[in-house]
């Protein structure tokens, strides 16, 4: 296996950092992975589940969004919007220099950020989300003591996992607005949806949201014991294995 240092402009003309995982043997096909709020592409889910499926033959491009790890621009500035627009801008990258994704892979929040890409990707076929929420307000119980001040201020420091961030009322305004639950009922691409049921971080229930939002053909697995953000590498293992099984099976890729 192989990883390549991968840098892309996103449409604001920010150069956005980005890791690609390259399989010994000759692509089966490129794919997208899109990581949790606040976190980034070497965070240990995303990096292990990136190698797992390099092993398994595709590559997989992940990549911090803009403000965020090694990638430029100010997080302040950022909204779920433009992390739809970055992931779009990611495709674009992977399209003119490899091949477009054929999968796109979203934990957290960056699950519900590929559902609402999907739609500006034509060639992929397939989504999968871990751990996602049905809509991207969800994000907001992360920092709900501060909302207040958030509508009221328009914007407030919020402590996250230890490190503080700014957030700003556009942030807010951004997720309220977005009907995600459209986007999933035209999704017309295979889902796989994984989700724990012991996630204290997003509730089970929104799993069982997107599911039942979703057209067949779609599936449903349950990550047992996992904690949110797949700390222990036998779980973000299973879910890079469990993929590439699935996506075989219905995309028929040999």
């Amino acid at each position: 296996m192989a990883r390549k240092k991968i840098e892309f402009r996103n449409n604001e003309g920010h150069l956005l950092a980005g890791s690609l995982e390259l399989p010994e043997q000759v692509a089966k096909g490129y794919v997208l992975f899109a990581h949790c709020f606040t976190c980034g592409k070497d965070i240990g889910a995303a990096s292990r589940i990136a190698r797992q499926l390099a092993q398994h033959g595709f590559a997989t491009l992940r990549f911090d969004f803009t403000g965020l790890g090694n990638s430029d621009g100010d997080f302040a500035n950022t909204n779920f919007s433009s992390n739809v627009e970055d992931l779009i801008a990611a495709a674009d990258f992977l399209r003119t220099h490899y091949q477009a994704p054929l999968m796109l892979i979203g934990h957290s929040l960056g699950g519900a950020a590929v559902l609402a890409a999907a739609e500006h990707i034509p060639e992929a076929k397939a989504i999968v989300t871990i751990g996602a929420p049905a809509a991207p307000a969800h994000v907001a119980h992360n920092f709900a003591e501060h909302v207040q001040t958030i509508d009221q201020q328009g914007v407030a420091e919020v402590n996250l996992m230890g490190r503080v961030f700014t957030i700003k009322k556009h942030f807010l305004d951004d997720i309220r607005e977005l009907d995600l639950a459209v986007k999933i009922k035209q999704l017309n691409k295979a889902l796989l949806v994984f989700h724990s049921p012991v996630d204290d971080t997003v509730n089970i229930t929104e799993a069982g949201k997107i599911f039942s939002q979703a057209k067949h053909p779609k599936s449903f697995i349950s990550l047992d014991d996992a904690d949110h953000l797949l700390r222990k590498p036998a779980d973000a293992e299973y879910v890079a294995a469990t993929v590439s099984a699935w996506i075989d099976r219905y995309l028929h890729i040999e």
